[in-house]
């Protein structure tokens, strides 16, 4: 049967003046087909009838009454749930290879009988009336910052005409959040549009009551700007569609340019954050021509911004605490019993006393955890070192792990003198140089010396410079060939290392089967290694 890009060979052919028997021939066509569509001047497609019968038995139509009406009664049913649950109420009556032929009947039915679908209406633009914003996650694409894990979001801010954008760096949908991100874009944009529209996050919208639809912050952080507030309907994301939308266009265009970089690693957060400026930079490049238009028609900005923190007045209880948005926080001893003003940034807390800026603290992210400096208290615990073994924040009080192995080293007989031993070293670390000190523990475990106050002063106090953890080391290359005897000949490699000792790291645990007579005696393992006698 001749196809339709045949028979347009042919009548191409026939056109340039080519006899009927060399254009057939040209289009591999017989010369009567040919013949006739020449004469025809219809393609074989449309002198096909289409088919409105069945070839087949509808194998279903005896029961679809009982599917349309589970069907108007649950618009959301999926027909291959409908299908499963029609094999159990009628066994060996249908077979899983009609799955599809159901799929199509209840496809053609939801088309021309069913319930009438949710319309998306196309929105019209206009410069510089609307602006969107949201947050959204980036751990999706493992970006490290000195070889650690970094998770935080990103506040994207988009205009709906030009689609210009902006982003900031956050760690959570707060408030503070919105409003670092909310006013650096319109800084940077350098005038205000009309409307603002979010979603129905809690820091800006009472999902609690339809009386007061604005949380009373937000509302203050907008009227600064004279922005109109709009929010969304709960569970509508399509209705902020344009910042949505941008959420993928940016987390990809970041992705791809990570490959080409070559690295997920930045040394610090200042260099991710310059990067992820030049992507949103280079995304802006292409609009510009648009957002000359919004700009002609911005508001001006106020005269400043507006502080982008929460206050709060807390008291610093008896031992030289303060508990804010459910988090501990240590302040100095000579606070105690002082009303103080806290500020609550987007990533750390000021904390105020009568005009005077006294702390400056991180913001802890989440809840019930604490955040103790031991400097705060540590001439106090000096005077009253009875209260440390029993503190609740002991473990606050180990600047480095060096400190934890020093105090454990001075366990013994006597602990109430190791713990005043440990806390005059702790005190030598608050008023000299925490790090001094760290260099004159590594050193004294080092060379498997008697760890004193006094003795750790001495070093910190002299000009003496600490040799770097690796100077003078040598690491012997391993015997590769113990492995290859392993592997070989058990009974040679257990003659070579009876009563050796032996690391159980992660490869020789993994070939440990193949020892055979071989026996592991008394191994002892602290994060998957650890030590063997054979």
């Amino acid at each position: 049967m001749a196809t339709d890009r045949e028979v347009r060979q042919l009548w191409k052919l026939l056109a340039e003046g080519k006899p009927l028997s060399r254009a057939a021939r040209g289009c591999d066509m017989d010369e009567k087909t040919a013949r006739k569509y020449r004469d025809l001047r219809r393609l074989p497609s449309e002198l096909a009838e289409s088919r409105t019968h069945r070839t087949r038995n509808d194998p279903f139509v005896e029961v679809w009454d009982e599917v349309r009406e589970q069907l108007e009664l649950n618009p959301g049913l999926e027909a291959k749930a409908l299908f499963e649950h029609l094999q159990r109420k009628y066994p060996g009556r249908f077979q899983d290879g009609q799955l599809r032929t159901f799929q199509r009947g209840v496809k053609r039915w939801r088309a021309t009988a069913g319930p009438a679908q949710e319309v998306f209406f196309d929105q019209v633009h206009h410069p510089g009336d609307l602006c969107s914003s949201d947050f959204t996650h980036m751990n999706s694409l493992r970006v490290t910052i000195g070889g650690q894990s970094f998770e935080h979001l990103v506040y994207h801010f988009v205009l709906t005409y030009s689609n210009w954008e902006s982003v900031t760096i956050c760690f959570s949908e707060s408030l503070e959040s919105l409003s670092e991100g909310l006013q650096n874009a319109l800084w940077e944009l350098s005038g205000v549009p009309v409307r603002h529209r979010s979603d129905r996050l809690s820091a800006a919208v009472n999902n609690l009551s339809d009386s007061k639809e604005f949380t009373q912050r937000y509302e203050a952080l907008l009227g600064h700007y004279d922005l109109a507030m709009e929010k969304i309907n709960a569970r509508q994301s399509h209705e902020n569609g344009d910042v949505e939308s941008s959420h993928g266009h940016f987390k990809a265009a970041v992705e791809q340019a990570l490959l080409l970089r070559g690295s997920r690693d930045f040394p610090d957060r200042e260099s991710y954050a310059a990067f992820l400026q030049t992507i949103a930079g280079q995304r802006n490049a292409g609009r510009t021509q648009r957002l000359a238009q919004e700009r002609r028609v911005l508001r001006p900005l106020p005269a400043r911004r507006r502080e982008a923190c929460k206050r709060v007045d807390v008291r610093v209880s008896g031992g030289s605490l303060i508990r804010v948005q459910n988090n501990t926080y240590s302040v100095h001893s000579r606070l105690i019993g002082e009303r103080v003003e806290v500020r609550i940034y987007a990533e750390h807390l000021e904390v105020w006393l009568g005009g005077q800026q006294v702390e400056r603290l991180p913001r802890l992210r989440g809840r019930s955890k604490c955040c103790i400096n031991y400097r705060h208290v540590i001439d106090q615990l000096v005077r009253k070192p009875g209260a440390f073994l029993n503190y609740r924040y002991r473990e606050s009080l180990f600047p480095t792990s060096r400190f934890r192995i020093a105090f454990d080293s001075l366990g013994g007989s006597r602990p109430g003198r190791s713990v005043k031993e440990y806390l005059r070293i702790l005190q030598l670390a608050a008023h000299e140089s925490e790090t001094r000190v760290d260099d004159a523990l590594r050193m004294l475990l080092d060379a498997e010396a008697p760890i004193t106050a006094e003795a750790v002063e001495a070093f910190v106090r002299s000009e003496e410079k600490a040799a770097c953890p690796t100077a003078g080391g040598r690491v012997a290359p391993p015997d590769l060939t113990l492995f290859d005897v392993l592997l070989t000949n058990t009974e040679v490699f257990d003659e070579r290392l009876q009563g050796c000792e032996i690391d159980v790291g992660g490869a020789f645990e993994g070939a440990a089967p193949a020892l055979g007579a071989g026996e592991l005696r008394g191994v002892s393992s602290a994060g998957g290694g650890g030590v063997a006698q054979l």
